[in-house]
């Protein structure tokens, strides 16, 4: 387990619509103590009830969140923290860990209902440095939009986007542009030097979906030279 010294403590920034996936939102989680965010791709199930939360709606009935947190304080079970421990092949893992005062256990969860369930209970969320130095970037806070303005009627739909996700490596979708259109070349074959202007385009462009993979594959070509 990550030694508690060493994790970094993480906060809910927003939420911006994906660029990538239709239907898909990316949440943005910030570093509490430094200008490094994480962009998590979620559904528009998952986002509609982060948003909820951020913008102190009170639903006519609880949803599925709400539910599971009643439950939980119901027979004494406290959500003791959230922990995104891992990050392979583009996908983010979670844990929750509960404890009723006597018992403590850890559940293996989505990140996107980890989130969910941590905004509902003032639960902390930590990462590794791990994470943090393989899937975050510096961004200008303002650039994004914010939970408050989600269409209603987008976040109502769910197009059955992938969740937990930084970015999709099989999607053969180039900055924005269709599959199937090549114009482009890859990005896997950019210098370093167009890699670090990209990068620094697709944030502009608010793109931060594509601008966390074309992030990774700057960390790896540096790495690798």
């Amino acid at each position: 387990m990550e030694s508690k010294d060493r994790r970094i403590s993480l906060h809910v920034l927003g939420l911006s619509y994906s660029q990538l996936q239709s239907g898909a939102y990316a949440l943005i989680l910030a570093e509490a103590k430094g200008p490094r965010r994480i962009p998590v791709v979620i559904g528009a199930a998952e986002a509609q009830s982060i948003a909820i939360v951020l913008e102190g709606i009170r639903t006519p009935r609880p949803l599925t969140h709400d539910l599971f947190v009643s439950f939980a304080h119901a027979f004494g079970v406290k959500l003791r923290e959230v922990h995104i421990y891992r990050f392979e092949d583009g996908i983010f893992s979670s844990e929750l860990t509960f404890t009723d005062g006597d018992r403590t256990v850890t559940l293996d969860a989505r990140t996107s209902d980890a989130i969910a369930l941590a905004l509902r209970t003032g639960t902390p969320i930590y990462t590794t440095p791990e994470i943090v130095e393989a899937t975050g970037f510096i961004i200008d806070d303002k650039e994004f939009t914010r939970a408050g303005e989600l269409d209603e009627d987008d976040l109502d739909t769910d197009d059955g986007a992938d969740d937990d996700a930084a970015f999709d490596d099989d999607d053969d979708t180039a900055y924005g542009h269709p599959s199937g259109y090549h114009a482009e070349p890859k990005p896997e074959n950019y210098t370093i030097e167009q890699l670090e202007e990209t990068l620094a385009d697709l944030i502009e462009k608010e793109d931060y979906e594509e601008a966390a993979r074309i992030s990774e594959i700057l960390r790896q070509k540096k790495n690798r030279q």
